[in-house]
């Protein structure tokens, strides 16, 4: 696990929120897997590492792979979440998915 995953498990658990599920699986048989994901509620959350470094991420080729992988997330239900280093320390991102939980709870309570 990353730095910055570590950081973002830290807030969720500072901030009171659910523990996610890590490396989760989304979309057998490929072998995609989310760095979080809050699979009750189909949220996955990616951890965007080496954004201003030329790391994987935001290379050709591993780009392109990230890209196919979120939308199948995507086309597969899935609320996708992509946070940088900055958004993670900043705390916009345990805030954002905090929010989210709280807007998809709301859309269940509304459907009961």
């Amino acid at each position: 696990m990353s730095d910055l995953e570590d950081t973002l498990l830290h807030q969720m658990q500072l901030v009171g929120l659910p523990l996610p599920e890590r490396e989760y699986r989304f979309a057998p048989p490929r072998r995609y897997r989310a760095d979080f994901a809050y699979p009750e509620q189909k949220i996955l959350v990616e951890v965007e590492g080496g954004v201003w470094t030329q790391g994987r991420h935001s290379r050709g080729a591993g780009y392109s792979k990230d890209v196919e992988k979120y939308n199948l997330a995507t086309v597969n239900g899935w609320h996708l979440l992509r946070f940088t280093g900055d958004m993670i320390k900043s705390g916009m991102a345990v805030s954002t998915i905090e929010q989210m939980l709280k807007v998809l709870e709301n859309i269940k309570r509304g459907a009961e």
